[in-house]
């Protein structure tokens, strides 16, 4: 079993686009620019937004954390979202999700430009990404591909079952591995919560990349899996002890695993690689430089 380390991979693609910027800067340009709006007091959101400022600095951009109260109205949210589309000196733009249960997020994500939408959610986008056209991929799905791509895991006609069908990594990661990407062509299998048990051990038994995201300690168990599996653990759970756990029985699981993500470190640290990634592509496309 060999681990696929999001901290390593995450850290030489982030050192590889500090060096595009400061080639960008040093003929004049100004850096990249990427904003963040949080609001309220979510723990964990705040520990991820820290993550993704923490990283513009390491790439070399320039960020800024705009912070709101939990009682913003869903019209406030979408005028100083307006505001931020139109401003020329923002590349990227990032609403931390979730929001407030007052403010519908399907019209925040809808509200953001596309050519600032950093996150890779917007129908724009999502839509261009499903037909394999230039786009923002939505990030952990773009994320878990790079992981593959920096570990030289073989992809092409490989048999991948991916368990979760969310917006945020289930659809789009089974659409781009099945896709003709840089990586993809897999003949992709996507299961949720209504598979029935017996349909869903048949495919992960035959499985040679598993990917799950379902937000429950351990689903995944030993019995699930054949020798030689690739997994992508993409859940991040913590138990009342404390500790961070992902959706994978790691400490069983990991014995029949060729390979297999750690839980944290693993595609926690890819989401924000590719947003650094991203953000890159938007300050690009802004200076026609791509």
């Amino acid at each position: 079993m060999k681990l696929l380390d999001g901290k390593i991979c995450a850290e030489s693609l982030v050192s590889d686009i500090s060096k595009k910027v400061v080639g960008y800067v040093g003929s004049g340009l100004r850096k990249p620019h990427m904003t963040v709006i949080l609001i309220g007091e979510h723990a964990p959101s705040e520990s991820y937004v820290k993550s993704k400022i923490k990283s513009c600095a390491s790439a070399g951009f320039d960020s800024a954390l705009l912070r709101f109260p939990e009682n913003i109205t869903e019209s406030e949210l979408l005028a100083k979202i307006s505001s931020i589309n139109a401003d020329p000196a923002t590349d990227g733009l990032i609403v931390q999700l979730p929001v407030p249960k007052h403010i519908n997020p399907q019209n925040i994500i809808n509200a953001i430009d596309p050519e600032k939408d950093i996150d890779g959610f917007h129908p724009t986008n999502f839509g261009r990404m499903t037909l394999g056209q230039k786009a923002f991929r939505p990030a952990t799905a773009y994320g878990i591909c790079k992981l593959l791509q920096f570990y030289e895991i073989p992809v092409k006609g490989k048999h991948c079952v991916v368990i979760g069908r969310s917006n945020i990594v289930g659809k789009p990661i089974s659409i781009m591995l099945s896709n003709d990407f840089d990586i993809g062509n897999a003949t992709v299998t996507l299961t949720h919560i209504e598979t029935p048990r017996e349909l869903l051990l048949d495919e992960t038994r035959r499985a040679d990349i598993i990917v799950v995201a379902v937000g429950i300690p351990g689903f995944v168990t030993e019995d699930m899996v054949k020798e030689g599996v690739v997994m992508i653990d993409v859940g991040i759970n913590r138990l009342e002890s404390g500790k961070l756990v992902g959706d994978v029985d790691f400490e069983n699981v990991s014995k029949k695993c060729s390979w297999i993500t750690p839980v944290p470190g693993g595609v926690g640290r890819m989401t924000v690689a590719a947003l650094m990634i991203n953000t890159l592509m938007a300050y690009e496309n802004n200076f026609n430089l791509l």
